[in-house]
């Protein structure tokens, strides 16, 4: 090996280093799973809710919670979304630069204009993601968030889905999982991942 390519595999595996121990430990809350070394969650292209392309890996560069879900759910979709609204206005100054990001479990229905409409009831920062239902499988499944269709019944279906937030830090690695935790617990990991 020349002192060259020594030298530069020394400072990956020094960089490297740095890179483990400058990510801190989240902090321990009731109902929140944090992961003790973070999990990259893929990349996949998506259409957001005005029509533009938008990748996971563009959520890079700000903490974001994860909700996968759809327009039509009836209950634990609005609920969650209405609590995450309610938890960023109410901490709006704690929460500057947290965003949600609401994920379509049902591409076939949810397209970016029935998006944009539903979200239209939530604050302006809250992305809609948007692609067709087996590419979003494939990401939700390295999120552990499956989901399935139910069978038709009157042309009508609906999407059995978890209702979990899942949380990712500056990188857009996975640091937590949200299993129906209090507003505290969600304020808590979001200002833990605003303070990295």
């Amino acid at each position: 090996m020349t002192m060259r390519a020594t030298l530069l595999a020394s400072l990956l595996v020094a960089s490297a280093g740095v890179a483990v121990a400058s990510t801190k430990p989240l902090p321990k809350l009731d109902r929140v799973m944090t992961m003790d070394t973070p999990r990259s969650v893929g990349d996949l292209a998506m259409t957001d809710q005005d029509g533009g392309p938008r990748r996971i890996s563009d959520l890079a560069g700000a903490p974001t919670l994860v909700f996968f879900g759809f327009t039509n759910c009836p209950d634990v979709c609005p609920t969650t979304l209405r609590q995450l609204a309610l938890i960023k206005s109410s901490r709006a100054k704690e929460l500057a630069g947290l965003r949600i990001a609401f994920i379509s479990v049902d591409g076939e229905r949810d397209t970016p204009v029935v998006m944009k409409d539903y979200l239209k009831r939530f604050p302006a920062e809250f992305v809609g993601l948007t692609a067709p239902a087996e590419q979003v499988r494939n990401l939700a499944l390295r999120f552990s968030a499956p989901f399935f269709k139910d069978p038709p019944k009157d042309g009508e279906y609906a999407v059995q889905h978890s209702s979990r937030l899942f949380a990712l830090d500056k990188q857009g690695r996975l640091r937590a999982e949200i299993y129906d935790a209090s507003p505290e617990a969600v304020v808590g990991i979001g200002r833990a991942l605003l303070a990295e």
